[in-house]
């Protein structure tokens, strides 16, 4: 077993000279560049199993250049071409050189340390590679790197266990000084070089111990021009202390008394890292956020830096820099995320960020007559328009219309009595007709139907239209090509609609061109007004037209539909009625008034989702790449399509198109009123875009991005067009985007993010009921970066000063940082659930040339071969869908749901995939399944396809269905007889039971001591359950089920579920087929047919498998691995034995006898409790536990063995997933490419030889097999060797001599038929050693570890056939080959003794 890819919290970040960021992710150390631009570019494995917890580059430094035990030079020249990198973690100190080409590579062996290693400082002034150490019992030690030797160690009088430790160096050992963290709440300050080296039974006492916190001090810092030193404490607080000089020449210990100057609050959760400049404190903690302290502010966060989910930031680094320059600032969090910013050392004061707006909003000072009722920013549809150039213009209930330009009012328009105390305002840019320019429209309506609209620029070219005699309550442009159409809701549901275009006369005047079109007619209810549409321009004739109305429906219009009476009208000025305004009136302008033709047609919905939204109302319709999203008042995003209804029974039903919410996405706790939904979309060059080819970054921003920017748009400005126009385009297009959702918060203006679960932007402008306008419409809006026009109190107020850049902004997307890598989960992952693979681009299409260089080549190869689709589930509620790409270890964030209430603990998939070729598929159609907290069940159908011009996977989630108990609870009729369930069942388990084309059966284990049976329907979108037992009595952890056929065409089906109880119960569900189409009403659930005693204490999980029929006499065997609490693996065989009465019908069937054969113990598989058992093969299962091994074991008749073990990195180990699949061709020429964080000079997996014989020995005679330990192998003791993938090996020295034999051998894949998949090579008469059989494991946690197990099947031949040339003599089997035609296999064995050379010798042995 191997590592293909790792996915673990960022526990270690430093800076190298502003042009490289260092970041220690588990055992791997990755390399960001940070010129040009940001980007990963280097990753190797270096401390085997341990964590990195920090790398210290070493000072340039003159003198003779030294030279390490391997030879390599250790010393700068004056023009660095490398750097020397001094990385530590755990108990391991290694030492590595990153060259400037960006290769990483190991210089010296692994320094095993006898204590925990929390700082390491190079010595500036040695001639030697010395490196100081500080380790966790309050010692230091100086540590010759070139040798691997300690110098001298210390110890200081006050032996207490440090939390966290800041060493100090100068040019000497006699130099250094010590700061401790200590348990005990304390900061102690001593000198390990105060002795004399000789002696070493030295302890150094204590020089000054500081005291403030009230709790254990995780970091701290020193400023050495301030004199100042910080520290970051469990107690939430950052303290910054007044200690003056410390070490330096002669390792001076500071003032006698140090003084605490400031004490730091703002964090809401403990506080893990700290650092100082000159003119800042930087904090970060487990709440995820990076505080930045200004010195002269006293106690005041000046800004905050957030992009973390859950679970908080572990590691920060800040660039030294120089003067007032900008510093770049980076966090690592535990989700396995990276995020960089650029922060100004001279940056104005800002709180955070609801601070920030509440001081810094500003008065416009509008001066005109009249209260402001309506404001709007003019011109945002500009994608150029910057915030200084922003104009607003304001409608007051005189009915006056203002606009704000360059610091000054001027009126503009205004209106007649009829527009006084009442008017609704809205504007809109429009190109004029034969002209590159542009103009804002702006639409006045009043209580009597009169809707004014003219140019802002040249308000007397205005018209008048007329839209009924009632109250006008809504107006709502819409862009169509070349022109724009106006939307006016009148009285009595009727919604009037004008085409409206811009044109030049001859004396270069604008003149507006108007177009009635039929009016739409609302369905009958109290509120009935239009509050948002949107156009799908699908044909020109026919476009279609989605809208929301104030009691918080969506309603769909087709244009032209039912229109056979004014097909031959054509709709013209004839039908308008103009009367000529008289001079003096509009500012003593001419103008047309227009009013609708009472025989105009009126078009009815087509489709309608009544109060989808609740009653307050639909705010917004936004269509995007063939998707819709709405937003409403009730604190939900929908998100839909137009999709052709479903075929009825009558012919009418044929053509029409309807409405269909795919899904729900809620935005946070108190977020209710939502306004308008922006999406994010990231930019992609137009040269990579021709090219196909994309950057290899990490995660969700590892595609075509040049700029790793976002741009954020307005949602009701930018159109797709032809979103419809055909079924590949509309495949490829409706994709759901990365949303943000913009709304009210209380008093507060809020943009939220709701997959990372941000703010983005907070302004307190005093809640709803209030108008507003929002910039920019097209521009990056991050952290704080934004602008907000409101109306408070008779007031126009701006979240900025209007005329000029917010001051600290920058360039886009340098407020809200860069994410190198995307975080996954930021709490533990529970569960985790393979969905397929989608095919990714093969080199064979790819046309290359010479020119290539190693970089392109490199990105290229990593977009080689499939990428694997899973879905985890986690802690912090969500399900995360994820593509991995094995060869290239990069993964990409497809989709981020977060319907769950409480921690998802399991999930079940049903995959099917599409559009199959002869290639790998390019769709995959999932059916997923989640279950957790609370009682919940959440179904969806995912969508997976693969996006041309990212070339990456996409997503879309539709919602099936969703269940609670407490809601069913609620529903019961005579409830109060029955006892209530309990509020607080956890759904512990779930298995697929049956399945067809409309409807699936799902068994759940729960933790109320019950198991019940619920049935999807996804053309019903309804869950119900069918029946519940509680059988148990206990909590029940674990359910899984097998399929038996008995070859009479009679299909049986078995459950079995697992208790804390550690007993098995096996129940059968041969009837459960007829449950599907049966009614919802709740049936009488089975009984058990056999109990199995298992385990000690609770079972957590279960793998189950049936061999052929034909082992015996009607009937079969089952087996089932059991993995529990006791850390015990037990495999129970059970005899089934079908019932002979034949073909018989369901009704009448007799269930098969069921009787436990034999049971397998091994007693101490892992030494924690065993969380995960999966099967990967018949006979072949997979294990892994809180102690983070991953083992394979053998199952077989005679008994358990045990086949390899992998020391994970990932920590408290509870999902699991495995798979097989064939090996690519990067996967068989391995040799040549190589993953981009895995070390060339380190082994990955383990090998116990000899174990397995004496295992099956034991098994066959006493039931029971014990597990023998890598230190037991045979044939030699065992050595560490050097790998490839850097995970802990342990070989013997035989294995050493005929390894190079065995490196072909080994991977010679054979099955039960003597064939393989490989050729035979013609001239040896051998199979090719490039065998394509491998296996995948992944296992979940505090992260995700990606495991490549190689050539399974070798090792299952291996196995059954070990003990039949055991009489030979020969200690292993190297190479088999099968020669298909004589059936005589071809055997290399190696000699049991160690040679020098390898002595081969060739057996030839008829099959009996």
């Amino acid at each position: 077993m191997e590592t293909a890819v790792l996915v673990a919290p960022v526990t270690a970040l430093e800076f190298l000279q502003d042009e490289f960021l260092l970041a220690g992710e588990g055992p791997i150390l990755k390399v960001y560049s940070l010129q040009p631009r940001p980007k990963p570019c280097a990753s190797l494995s270096v401390l085997q199993h341990s964590r990195i917890h920090g790398v210290r580059p070493r000072r340039q430094a003159g003198g003779p250049a030294q030279t390490s035990a391997a030879g390599h030079e250790l010393s700068f020249i004056k023009e660095p071409s490398f750097y020397d990198l001094a990385v530590f973690g755990g108990k391991v100190v290694r030492l590595v050189r990153l060259h400037v080409d960006l290769r990483l590579e190991i210089l010296g062996p692994l320094l095993q340390l006898q204590d925990w290693a929390l700082d390491a400082r190079w010595l500036s002034g040695d001639k030697q590679s010395l490196l100081c150490v500080a380790v966790a019992h309050n010692s230091a030690l100086l540590l010759d790197l070139v040798t691997g030797t300690p110098v001298v160690q210390c110890s200081c009088l006050e032996g207490c266990l440090l939390y966290s430790v800041l060493l100090l160096v100068h040019e000497s050992w006699a130099d250094t000084v010590l700061v401790g963290g200590t348990v005990f709440n304390q900061l102690v300050l001593w000198k390990p070089g105060g002795g004399e080296q000789t002696d070493h039974e030295y302890k150094a006492p204590v020089e000054r111990r500081l005291l403030g916190h009230s709790g254990v001090i995780f970091s701290i810092a020193y400023l050495q021009e301030k004199g100042c030193l910080a520290s970051a404490s469990d107690d939430r607080s950052v303290r910054v202390w007044g200690v003056g000089v410390l070490g330096g020449p002669g390792g001076k210990c500071g003032d006698l008394n140090p003084a605490c100057l400031r004490v730091l609050y703002g964090h809401q959760a403990r506080v893990f890292s700290v650092s100082l400049t000159s003119g800042k404190v930087f904090s970060a903690g487990e709440d995820g956020a990076c505080l930045v302290w200004d010195w002269a502010a006293g106690e005041k966060v000046v800004r905050t830096l957030k992009g973390h989910r859950a679970g908080g930031v572990r590691a920060l680094a800040v660039s030294k820099g120089s003067g007032n320059e900008e510093r770049w600032v980076a966090t690592g969090g535990a989700d396995g995320g990276v995020r960089l910013w650029r922060v100004k050392e001279n940056e104005e004061r800002k709180e955070k960020i609801e601070e920030a707006a509440r001081e810094k909003l500003t008065d416009v000072k509008f001066l005109g007559k009249g209260m402001p009722k309506v404001v709007r920013i003019a011109g945002e549809e500009d994608e150029n328009a910057s915030w200084s150039q922003s104009r607003f213009v304001v409608c007051t209930d005189q009915g006056i219309v203002y606009q704000y330009s360059n610091g000054q009012w001027e009126m503009i328009w205004e209106g007649t009595p009829e527009f006084q105390s009442y008017c609704v305002m809205e504007t809109v840019s429009i190109s004029v007709k034969n002209s590159t320019a542009k103009v804002l429209l702006c639409a006045v309506g009043n209580l009597s139907g009169s809707i004014q609209v003219f140019p802002v620029s040249q308000p007397q070219c205005g018209i008048l239209l007329t839209g009924g005699s009632g109250k006008i309550h809504s107006l709502i442009w819409q862009e169509r090509k070349g022109s724009v159409c106006l939307l006016a809701s009148g009285a009595e549901g009727l919604v009037y609609r004008w085409r409206i275009e811009v044109k030049l006369n001859e004396n270069y005047s604008l003149v507006l061109s108007v177009n009635l079109l039929s009016s739409f007619l609302l369905p009958p209810c109290a509120k009935r007004w239009l509050t948002a549409a949107v156009c799908l321009q699908s044909r020109p004739e026919k476009d279609l037209w989605v809208c929301g109305d104030r009691r918080g429906s969506l309603l769909l219009f087709q244009e032209g539909r039912e229109q056979k009476k004014g097909s031959d009208l054509e709709v013209n000025k004839g039908l308008l009625t103009g009367t000529e305004q008289t001079k003096g009136k509009e500012n003593g302008s001419d103008g047309d008034e227009k009013s609708c033709s009472k025989d105009d047609l009126k078009l009815q919905p087509l489709s309608c989702l009544f109060g989808v939204h609740g009653k307050q109302g639909v705010t917004s319709v936004y269509e995007y790449q063939g998707l819709l999203y709405s937003t409403g008042r009730d604190g939900c995003v929908r998100v839909f399509r137009v999709d052709p209804a479903l075929p009825g029974k009558t012919v009418e039903n044929k053509g029409l198109l309807q409405l269909e919410v795919l899904r729900v996405q809620r935005a946070c706790k108190g977020l209710e009123w939502l306004e308008r939904v922006l999406i994010l979309k990231p930019e992609i060059p137009e040269k990579e875009e021709k090219e196909g080819v994309s950057e290899d970054c990490e995660n969700h921003h590892k595609t075509v991005e040049l700029d790793l920017t976002k741009k954020l748009e307005f949602t009701q400005e930018e159109k797709e067009e032809d979103s419809f126009s055909g079924e590949e385009e509309e495949t490829e297009k409706s994709l759901e985007a990365r949303f943000v959702i913009a709304g009210f918060q209380a008093v507060h203006f809020v943009v939220w993010d709701p997959v990372k679960r941000e703010r983005l932007l907070t302004v307190p402008c005093g809640g709803g009921h209030r108008s507003w306008g929002l910039w920019p419409s097209y521009k990056g809006v991050w952290s704080g970066y934004g602008a907000l026009v409101f109306i408070k109190q008779g007031t126009v107020l701006s979240s900025q000063p209007p005329g000029e850049e917010p001051s600290w902004a920058g360039k886009a997307g340098l407020t809200g940082g860069w994410d190198l890598r995307e975080g996954v989960h930021g709490r533990g992952i529970g569960c985790v659930c393979r969905l397929g693979k989608i095919g990714g681009t093969d080199l064979d299409d790819i046309q290359t040339t010479g020119s290539m260089t190693a970089t392109e080549g490199t990105e290229m190869e990593s977009k080689e071969g499939h990428w694997e689709i899973v879905v985890t589930g986690g802690e912090d509620t969500s399900l995360t869908v994820l593509a991995v790409h094995p060869n290239s270890g990069s993964i990409k964030v497809l989709s981020v749901i977060t319907d769950h209430i409480s921690g998802v603990r399991t999930v079940a998939a049903v995959t099917c995939p599409e559009g199959g070729s002869k290639k790998q598929s390019q769709t995959l159609s999932v059916l997923l399944a989640s279950a957790g907290g609370r009682a919940q069940i959440q179904c969806y159908r995912l969508l997976i396809g693969w996006d041309r011009r990212s070339l990456v996977p996409s997503c879309q989630v539709i919602q099936v269905a969703s269940h609670r108990l407490d809601e069913q609870w609620e529903r019961r009729r005579n409830r109060h007889k029955l006892v209530k369930m309990d509020p607080e069942t956890r759904y512990m388990s779930v298995e697929l039971v049956e399945e067809n084309s409309n409807c699936v059966l799902l068994a759940l284990a729960c933790s109320d001591g019950a198991i019940r049976l619920f049935s999807v329907n996804e053309v019903r979108r309804q869950i119900d359950l069918l029946w519940e037992t509680f059988h148990h009595q206990r909590c029940v952890l674990s359910v899984a089920t097998c399929r038996l056929d008995d070859g009479k065409g009679n299909r049986y089906k078995l459950l079995f579920s697992a208790a804390t109880d550690g007993k098995i119960a096996v129940w059968d569900l041969s009837e459960a087929s007829s449950l599907i189409d049966a009614s919802s009403e709740a049936t009488a659930p089975p009984i058990p047919c056999l109990s199995i005693p298992a385990h000690q204490s609770g079972v957590n999980s279960l793998a189950v498998w049936a061999e052929k029929v034909g082992q015996q006499k009607g009937g079969c065997l089952v087996t089932v691995a059991s993995g529990g609490d006791d850390g015990q693996l037990t495999v129970s065989v059970i005899t089934v034995q079908f019932p002979d009465d034949g073909k018989t019908s369901p009704q009448s069937r007799n269930q098969p006898q069921l009787h436990l054969q034999s049971q397998s113990h091994m007693p101490l598989a892992h030494a924690a409790p065993l969380t995960a058992l999966k099967l990967l093969s018949p006979g072949l299962v997979v294990s892994t536990s809180s102690d983070q091994r991953v083992c394979l074991w053998r199952i077989c008749t005679t008994g358990i063995s045990h086949r390899g073990t992998l020391c994970s990195h990932v920590a408290d180990a509870a999902g699991l997933a495995v798979w097989e699949g064939q090996m690519t061709a990067e996967e068989k020429g391995d040799k040549n490419t190589k993953m981009r964080f895995e070390s060339k000079q380190e082994i990955a997996f383990w090998r116990d030889k000899g174990s397995h014989t004496e295992s099956e020995k034991q098994g066959s005679t006493g039931g029971r097999s014990s597990k023998k330990t890598s230190d037991e192998a045979v044939g030699g003791e065992p050595v560490e060797a050097v790998s490839e993938t850097g995970d802990p090996v342990c070989k013997t020295t035989d294995e050493k001599v005929a390894e190079k034999a065995l490196e072909c051998g080994n991977q010679t894949v054979t099955d039960g038929m003597g064939q393989t998949e490989s050729e035979v090579n013609p001239q040896t008469g051998l199979k090719d050693c490039e065998s394509q059989k491998t296996a995948w494991v992944l296992v979940c946690g505090q992260g995700f570890q990606l495991l490549r197990v190689r050539n399974t099947d070798a090792d299952v031949w291996t196995e059954e056939r070990k003990k039949r040339f055991a009489c030979l003599g020969f200690s292993g089997i190297c190479i088999i080959n099968f020669c298909q035609t004589e059936k005589i296999p071809t055997i290399y064995e190696r000699c049991g003794q160690r040679l020098s050379g390898i002595s081969l010798h060739l057996v030839l042995i008829k099959e009996k």
